[in-house]
């Protein structure tokens, strides 16, 4: 199946200059997104993972329903100030200032095998502030995954885990 002619490219958003690469119809198209799911399985599945981590909000969707398929637990990486409990968080430096990021203290144990999802791999800042986050807490992190990878910005040289992607865009 062509995941490709399920994914929407939409000019100018969030802001003029950028193309938006919108999953939803992907989502939105039953087989389709069983194929999405059932890719991501056959490639993350080498990895051995105990928990599959999210990261919010569209990284959520693309793990909750893998982590099911594979049989394993599912863990959320949320923006600071989401989670209730006691939580460890990581602030990252983006394109314009900085981000912070937060997991559940207990919610991976140490020497967990740990495999991160997002749906889109574009400069790999919030991938990496997650892979960190999650080391912090005594995870062992295999590998991260993505619906999408947008190659031209190089996002995957942020990262020192194999990244595995469906779909690539050049440009």
């Amino acid at each position: 199946m062509d995941l490709k002619s399920h994914i929407r490219g939409i000019p100018d958003f969030p802001k003029p200059g950028i193309l938006f690469y919108d999953v939803s119809p992907l989502l939105a198209h039953g087989p389709a997104w069983k194929a999405a799911i059932d890719q991501l399985a056959e490639a993350v599945r080498p990895h051995k993972p105990d928990v599959l981590v999210g990261i919010e909000s569209r990284g959520f969707l693309v793990a909750a329903p893998l982590a099911l398929t594979l049989g394993v637990g599912f863990v959320m990486v949320r923006k600071h100030g989401k989670l209730p409990g006691d939580k460890v968080k990581h602030s990252y430096d983006l394109e314009y200032g900085t981000d912070t990021i937060e997991v559940q203290a207990n919610a991976v144990a140490p020497g967990q095998r740990v495999v991160v999802l997002d749906d889109l791999l574009a400069t790999g800042g919030t991938m990496a502030a997650a892979i960190s986050l999650l080391r912090q807490i005594g995870a062992d992190v295999r590998a991260a995954a993505f619906l999408v990878e947008l190659t031209f910005l190089k996002g995957r040289e942020k990262l020192d885990v194999p990244s595995l992607s469906l779909m690539a865009y050049d440009e």
